[in-house]
């Protein structure tokens, strides 16, 4: 008999509404295609999507397979306001309030941060169905808040937030995360040796459909011709820990035969663009529709991203950028100092410490010199390690053996 799997989190969409690519859906996609029954409570209120319009509190329908029920929370301006907090609470009042007869009776509720605050609901849900609790993490609250949020440890709110943290993890039954180090967070939270699973992001199939060639118009304008480029694509923000890059770019600004490429939006890319404006081997481009950016990241040698220093990343990271990064075929250039990752799995790429100038130098002029045919060979590691690894049929049959 196959088994009813209810997923909540505020912070899931379907494929359709989703601006980037949404993991949990997608493996929800995939566990109904093993044979599962699958329901998604998700809210409308969502900086990251595109939300239906609806009337009344709760909108249900099917997409792909997967029964998705809409919260109607309250909107919020940014992310960083207070509003998106009051609305992290208003969810748990809908979902505890949601009318729940005529959804498949679970055997497994599976709550997936964001929001935090979701495990009292799973708890309450584990003992109105006496069905099995599953908790997922995807971003480690409330130390994100602490290291990158600036907020002291000592805040109420952060301590409300421990509290709840480390009630998921003792009182699950299964907890699982993106993250391929969190064990030794979970330990660090509450002095036990608790199995944690790793089930990190995954492919997106769309990415492997043949992309549109780019707009000509947009080579023509923003890449140019027999340089070595050096490309970031994606957003700028303070998140994204581009001061490297550019302060690399201003020192590298005498080496005509390399060229650093933004292609992107974000709210800091005015600041950036003002800042070094004077710089001809820095080319700003716009923001790429999803189905083009393989197309430009085929015009460039080298793809690049960073990630502040902060303690966080002694845990692990899976980032969506990476998974794009490695389908590109191209090397990786990473700013990153933390626990190892797919791509010292898939030998695609070279690590250097996070906000190291000097080595990110050093690296860019290394590769520089290699020839042509050495840098294919190295990403495409990257792209057959990852489509071998990272199919999210193969994530599902892992979750699926965390439901016994």
């Amino acid at each position: 008999m196959k088994k009813n799997v209810w997923y909540i989190s505020k912070y899931i969409a379907p494929s359709y509404a989703a601006k980037v690519s949404s993991r949990g859906f997608s493996i929800l996609v995939s566990l109904v295609e093993l044979g599962f029954s699958c329901s998604l409570i998700t809210s409308d209120s969502n900086h990251l999507i595109s939300a239906p319009e609806f009337r009344g509190k709760l909108m249900s329908e099917s997409v792909d397979g997967v029964q998705v029920h809409w919260l109607k929370t309250l909107k919020y301006s940014s992310a960083s306001s207070l509003g998106r907090v009051i609305s992290w609470f208003h969810f748990e009042w809908r979902l505890f309030r949601m009318p729940k007869k005529d959804l498949p009776k679970p055997d497994v509720v599976v709550v997936s941060s964001l929001s935090p605050l979701t495990i009292v609901n799973g708890l309450l849900l584990r003992r109105k169905y006496a069905c099995r609790l599953i908790y997922e993490v995807r971003d480690i609250w409330p130390m994100v808040l602490i290291e990158t949020g600036g907020v002291s440890r000592y805040n109420p709110f952060v301590i409300l937030l421990h509290v709840l943290e480390k009630l998921g993890y003792e009182h699950a039954d299964r907890v699982v995360g993106t993250m391929p180090n969190l064990i030794e967070h979970v330990k660090a939270i509450t002095g036990k040796d608790i199995q944690v699973a790793c089930i990190p992001q995954g492919v997106d199939e769309a990415l492997l459909n043949p992309p549109p060639p780019a707009d000509p118009i947009f080579v023509s304008s923003f890449i140019p011709t027999s340089k070595f480029i050096v490309c970031y694509a994606g957003s700028i923000g303070a998140d994204n820990a581009l001061d490297t890059f550019f302060t690399c770019a201003s020192l590298m600004k005498d080496r005509k035969d390399i060229h650093f490429l933004v292609v992107g939006d974000g709210y800091l890319k005015r600041y950036y663009e003002d800042k070094y404006q004077s710089l001809i081997n820095l080319t700003f481009a716009p923001r790429v529709e999803k189905s083009q950016v393989q197309s430009v990241l085929q015009l460039v040698d080298v793809v690049y991203f960073a990630v502040n220093a902060s303690p966080i990343w002694k845990y692990g990271q899976s980032l969506n950028k990476i998974i794009d990064y490695m389908i590109s075929g191209r090397p990786i250039l990473a700013s990153y100092s933390g626990y190892p990752s797919m791509i010292d799995q898939a030998g695609c790429g070279v690590f250097i410490p996070s906000e190291n100038v000097p080595m990110l130098r050093q690296e860019i002029e290394r590769m520089s010199q290699m020839a042509t045919a050495q840098l294919k060979e190295i990403g495409a590691r990257g792209r057959d390690w990852v489509l071998s690894n990272r199919r999210f049929k193969q994530l599902a049959i892992q979750y699926s053996a965390l439901f016994e």
